[in-house]
């Protein structure tokens, strides 16, 4: 029982820092900060809008899809603005990307609430990505995309949303289709490892629609790609709960 004490209160300790610029931390290894005022030459430098002198900050080193569904509904609850969406080649090493999202807002305060929202919600939007030793299959869902989804897939604003990730990216290609024959959509990107992605091990599909569609199409290639990836190691699992 003591032992099991210490290591809760060491794990507490770890998410403490005491800077002000720390909001706090989520899934997939994510860190949330916010700046309440850019310096000028580091705000130039970053090219954001000059309206914007706070910033909320989302990094995560595993998962992108989960973090920009996150930002996502962040930006419905809050007074923010998507300034930049950058997709690193990370995963710890794995198949997938790490993310970097940048909020802009006038008020610190509401930097500060986007990034606690996207925090939150995380545990949402990691529901349905499944993975084991071998990649991780990804599939998210908004019946309303708002200004991170535009941002980073051009996804019609205010419309239903769909995204695939297969990893490797040779499941992604099966996924893509199974979806697509599945439901009535219409296909907005296709990334694979050489073009659209940071030379990342996977295919990503995104899609829009009726939202009867998008959900069919995504529990369609959710079936699919838990068989798949699970031909290459152990049964393919959510840490948390599938939503979708």
């Amino acid at each position: 029982m003591n032992a099991s004490n210490a290591e809760e209160n060491k794990s507490k300790e770890k998410n403490i820092c005491g800077l002000t610029e720390f909001v706090g931390t989520g899934r997939g290894d994510t860190i949330g900060l916010v700046i309440a005022n850019v310096d000028s030459s580091v705000h130039e430098a970053m090219n954001l809008d000059k309206k914007y002198r706070s910033i909320g900050i989302i990094g995560g080193r595993i998962g992108a899809g989960p973090q920009i569904l996150a930002a996502d509904e962040a930006v419905k609850a809050t007074n923010t603005e998507i300034l930049a969406i950058e997709l690193a080649r990370d995963t710890k090493g794995g198949a997938g990307h790490g993310s970097l999202i940048i909020f802009g807002a006038e008020d610190v305060a509401d930097a500060r609430r986007a990034v606690e929202v996207a925090l939150k919600e995380l545990e949402r939007t990691f529901g349905d990505v499944y993975g084991n030793e071998a990649g991780h299959i990804e599939f998210q869902y908004t019946a309303r995309a708002s200004y991170a989804c535009e941002k980073a897939f051009n996804a019609p604003v205010g419309k239903s949303f769909g995204l695939v990730v297969g990893a490797p990216a040779a499941i992604g290609v099966v996924l893509a289709d199974t979806a697509v024959k599945a439901a009535n959509v219409e296909v907005l990107s296709y990334s694979s490892p050489n073009q659209g992605t940071s030379f990342t091990n996977e295919v990503i599909l995104t899609f829009t629609g009726d939202s009867g569609a998008v959900r069919q199409a995504l529990i369609a290639a959710r079936e699919v790609g838990i068989k798949l990836l699970g031909t290459l190691g152990s049964v393919p699992v959510s840490e948390t709960i599938p939503y979708i």
